[in-house]
């Protein structure tokens, strides 16, 4: 079942084609597709090395490109700036062979998607997690400030987004609940906290797991300036209470800031549910999963007025 209207079809033929046609070097390279959870991209190995990604939603070719460009961009800014590998630009690929858009070629990390390898019991990957927040945080922002629409600006702007997704949610969740706490985490103060760098979309089928450890972390296309609060939607997507503690306790985070730090990871898990229900199982069961863990965090607490600073 396709997960987005009007959605491409990528067959491995096709990925075949356009490899031997424009990248004839690794016409001996097998080609061969990832049975990936992701949303964005259909994914082939490329011999061991690579990784080709392929848009899913149809798109004008230019916007493509520069989306592409830029997520190059942040992938180069990011490598080596923390001791957990990220992808690598290989090369850009055009269209054809029937395949309408631009797409890219990265390098292939090993390990195992948090999909597959559930690290929410692991101590020792919570921390991992923390010191990977914590290196991005201190990447230096050179001024910039989050500019885009979606997560990591003011919470109110998604006020319209979860009036959808209470509407699409009325068979699956307890939406009068639900209704409840976005009136109070909608309310919840920025205060005078900057914005850092951040990943922006630590949810399990970005993050790499082996033996219980933070091993890489992918689809870094998203590395911007944003709320100091959004890559704490890991704390909810991946963790369970224990390790949980040990995330926001080793990033010093207050009660504010965890808070906001719920909200994110609501207002994405909220879409997650309903919007991939039929299409991507995977991914609404990882959103009704985060949703409980908030239901049942007990460190919800009244919280400051929206005009007192951030802790």
């Amino acid at each position: 079942m396709q997960m987005h209207a009007n959605q491409l079809t990528v067959s491995p033929q096709t990925v075949r084609m356009l490899v031997d046609q424009q990248f004839p070097e690794w016409q001996s390279l097998p080609v061969r597709s990832i049975a990936a959870q992701g949303t964005v991209n259909a994914v082939f190995r490329i011999g061991d090395g690579f990784a080709a990604r392929f848009p899913l939603e149809p798109a004008d070719v230019e916007p493509t490109r520069r989306r592409l460009k830029a997520e190059a961009e942040a992938a180069r800014e990011l490598a080596g700036r923390t001791r957990f590998p990220t992808p690598e630009l290989v090369a850009l690929g055009e269209s054809g062979a029937g395949y309408p858009l631009p797409w890219s070629v990265q390098t292939w990390l090993p390990g195992t998607v948090a999909d597959d390898e559930d690290p929410g019991e692991s101590v020792a990957f919570a921390r991992d997690l923390a010191d990977l927040i914590g290196d991005l945080r201190a990447i230096d922002t050179r001024g910039r400030t989050f500019a885009g629409t979606g997560r990591g600006g003011d919470l109110r702007t998604h006020d319209a987004w979860m009036e959808t997704c209470f509407r699409h949610s009325g068979q699956l969740l307890d939406v009068p609940r639900l209704r409840r706490i976005w009136a109070t985490l909608r309310d919840l103060p920025r205060g005078a906290t900057e914005d850092v760098m951040a990943h922006s979309d630590l949810i399990p089928g970005n993050v790499l797991v082996s033996d219980g450890r933070l091993a890489g972390i992918l689809d870094v296309g998203g590395f911007g300036p944003a709320d100091p609060s959004l890559d704490l939607v890991s704390a909810w997507h991946l963790l369970e209470a224990g390790p949980r503690e040990v995330l926001l306790d080793h990033l010093g985070c207050g009660g504010l800031q965890r808070e906001r730090g719920k909200a994110w990871a609501f207002v994405q898990a909220m879409g997650l549910v309903w919007y991939y229900v039929d299409s991507n199982p995977v991914m609404s069961r990882m959103g009704r999963r985060s949703l409980e863990r908030i239901l049942a965090d007990g460190s919800s607490r009244d919280l400051p007025a929206r005009s007192q600073a951030a802790n």
